[in-house]
């Protein structure tokens, strides 16, 4: 029975228009270059120095955490996506962040850069960034995935239902996170279009205004209209240019 439902289910995919249309925007998603690691080797080397990296949810170390260009790298990672999970701190963010503060791992350091790429809902994402902002240096950068949802179906908030027109592509609620925190007047960020959306946060670096797009309820639809005031979204060509 699975198997003819399986079946079904192509079927009516590829006469839908909303399916069709849904994975035109993931295939034009992950063709868009620069990817994340380009995106963050880019602003690590106009730190330069002797630069600490942090990564929040590394799964594959081969897909990021491997590539990134900087002296000291710490990986924090549960292990419920990759069995091997092959990273420094075999937890939660949350008990990293803890363990962190209470000096119990790396004498509570600070970093250069941070990368959140964790739980993509976004309570969890809300918690990471407000932890990385306590434990990123004042010159630092907080990089985030998945900003930049192209759909509503991409943006859903349960990972499993792979039904959805999106299939096995999940950005999650984690531009929720990242709209609520660019509301905040103490800090700057943007987000570039590219790679599923790389949101960028820095305590002193002016990336952009705040955000001041009313949407109470934090609705997609309201995001979509909106999307480049919501996000300051910007290419990589106008990003770099803030450099």
């Amino acid at each position: 029975m699975s198997f003819l439902r399986n079946i079904a289910e192509k079927i009516v995919d590829a006469k839908n228009p909303t399916h069709q249309s849904i994975r035109r925007l993931s295939r034009k998603e992950l063709e868009k270059r620069p990817t994340r690691t380009d995106v963050i080797n880019f602003v690590l080397g106009t730190i330069g120095g002797n630069l600490n990296y942090l990564e929040i949810g590394v799964r594959n170390p081969q897909d990021n955490f491997n590539h990134i260009n900087a002296s000291n790298k710490y990986s924090v990672d549960p292990g419920v996506e990759y069995e091997e999970n092959p990273v420094d701190f075999k937890m939660t963010s949350d008990e990293f962040f803890n363990a962190l503060r209470t000096g119990k791992v790396l004498n509570s350091q600070k970093f250069d850069a941070i990368f959140i790429d964790g739980l993509h809902l976004a309570e969890q994402v809300e918690r990471d960034i407000n932890n990385s902002l306590e434990f990123i240096k004042d010159d630092g950068f907080i990089f985030m995935h998945d900003c930049n949802p192209p759909s509503e179906w991409h943006a859903r908030e349960t990972y499993t239902y792979k039904m959805s027109p999106a299939g096995g592509n999940w950005n999650g609620t984690t531009w929720k996170a990242f709209v609520q925190a660019r509301k905040r007047i103490d800090i700057y960020s943007c987000c570039i279009d590219t790679d599923w959306g790389v949101g960028v946060i820095s305590k002193t670096k002016p990336l952009g205004k705040s955000n001041t797009v009313e949407n109470r309820f934090y609705e997609y639809a309201v995001m979509e209209a909106k999307r480049r005031e919501s996000l300051n979204l910007m290419s990589f060509d106008e990003f770099k240019k803030l450099f």
